[in-house]
């Protein structure tokens, strides 16, 4: 046996202990791990090269990636939602366990490409924006709730709702939290395909602009406005958000969703900077973010590389600094702990059910590298250190009414209107 085969069994030996893991290798041997427990999944791998055990030693998170997406790493029994689940829940981050980090090379490495690529200025975000969001519509139509198109955590305050209805509680939910006025002017930072501004703008007498780099989103967008009727009160600009205080522009209301994530450290300050030359004096902003429950950290070298180069997941602590700097004050904080892993998992399972469609749009490599984003993103949410964090700011602490039942009041109200 390799150094690396016995240095792979070992990692697997220490990381799985319930539900079963098969694996077996290129030379026909096989081995086993973990004890079936009815909860965990089971799940049997082949590995067809010799290499992929030192490549998963090297970067777990990547080796592993990069051996499924290549063919080399096939899963034969179950599927790689269950595979990366069965890995990640049996050392879930509220344990204070963690899986094997990636070599201390590799972890070097990783920061110094992560300091280089996390800037974030006007051009670098304008490319890192298109990496993900101009592959195509197609896409992104077949996995998303067709309502409003939201590419965000959705909100569920029971578990018998569907995508849809669960999309729409997520809308309406910050709606609430914007404690709209009548004539309002709302800025939507990181629009998507409008489907938030479309939303406010057919349940509030309001006028929205949504902003994006996107051209593929901003082209669906104006299209969907006005589908929707609501396109003489909804419009869209190609633009950056750190352009707009140079025009002199003011809003009532700001929001940001699934945003914030793309923003990257070293521009926190200058983005809440923004926000608070944007916002009117009497106004408010919600910033709803994917967030880690633990301390700063970084981001790994597989959403790096190949689904948000230039991303950065922030802790609550990072967030509140960087806003602090501009007397923005947080006056309400909510922190979603499962809604995300639950809209993953309706969004693996409709990418699964158009395989044939996804893998003739793209290729057989596309589809594997895209499932196992879906599925690691869900073990980051079901068993790792990621939420979603709502934080509602205002700039003078008489905007919105000093206690939340507003909040509820409104939401009941919106979600009467939708039903």
């Amino acid at each position: 046996m390799s150094g690396s085969r016995r240095l792979f069994e070992h990692f697997l030996s220490r990381g799985v202990k319930r539900g079963r893991l098969e694996v077996r290798y290129a030379d026909g041997t096989t081995s086993s791990f973990g004890t079936p427990d009815g909860i965990m999944p089971e799940v049997a791998i082949r590995l067809t090269d010799e290499k992929v055990p030192r490549d998963i030693l090297t970067d777990p998170r990547l080796g592993a990636a990069e051996a499924h997406m290549d063919g080399r790493l096939l899963v034969e029994e179950g599927g790689i939602m269950e595979l990366v689940e069965l890995l990640q829940a049996n050392h879930p981050w509220d344990a204070g366990q963690r899986l094997r980090p990636p070599s201390r090379l590799r972890r070097v490495k990783d920061r110094i490409h992560f300091l280089k690529t996390s800037f974030n200025k006007a051009a670098s975000s304008k490319a890192n924006v298109s990496h993900h969001y101009d592959i195509g519509n197609d896409l992104y139509e077949l996995m998303l709730d067709p309502g409003y198109m939201q590419y965000s955590c959705a909100y569920w305050p029971t578990d018998d709702m569907t995508l849809e209805e669960a999309q729409e509680a997520k809308l309406a939910h910050i709606a609430a939290k914007l404690n709209l006025k009548p004539g309002n002017t709302v800025l939507d930072i990181g629009c998507g395909w409008g489907g938030m501004a479309i939303f406010l703008a057919q349940h509030a007498d309001v006028k929205v602009l949504g902003i994006t780099l996107s051209k593929e989103q901003l082209a669906l967008a104006e299209k969907r406005a006005e589908a929707a009727g609501v396109a003489d009160r909804v419009s869209f600009r190609l633009v950056d958000y750190r352009e707009l205080p140079k025009e002199g522009a003011k809003f009532d209301r700001i929001v940001s969703v699934g945003m914030f994530e793309h923003v990257g450290q070293p521009q926190f300050d200058t983005y809440f900077r923004c926000v608070g030359q944007l916002l009117a004096e009497d106004g408010a902003a919600l910033i709803h973010t994917i967030g880690r429950m633990g301390k700063p950290g970084m981001t790994d070298a597989f959403t790096r590389k190949y689904i948000f180069p230039g991303g950065y997941i922030p802790a609550m602590s990072e967030m509140i600094a960087s806003s602090e700097k501009v007397r923005l004050i947080a006056s309400d904080v909510e922190v979603l702990r499962l809604h995300y892993a639950k809209t993953l998992r309706e969004w693996y399972d409709r990418c699964m059910a158009n395989r044939e469609k996804i893998v003739a749009m793209y290729d057989e490599k596309f589809f594997r590298m895209w499932t196992f984003y879906l599925s690691g993103a869900t073990a980051a949410f079901e068993s790792g250190g990621m939420c979603n964090f709502q934080v509602q700011y205002v700039r003078t602490r008489r905007a919105l009414p000093i206690t939340r039942d507003y909040i509820a009041k409104a939401e009941k109200e919106l979600t009467r209107e939708n039903s």
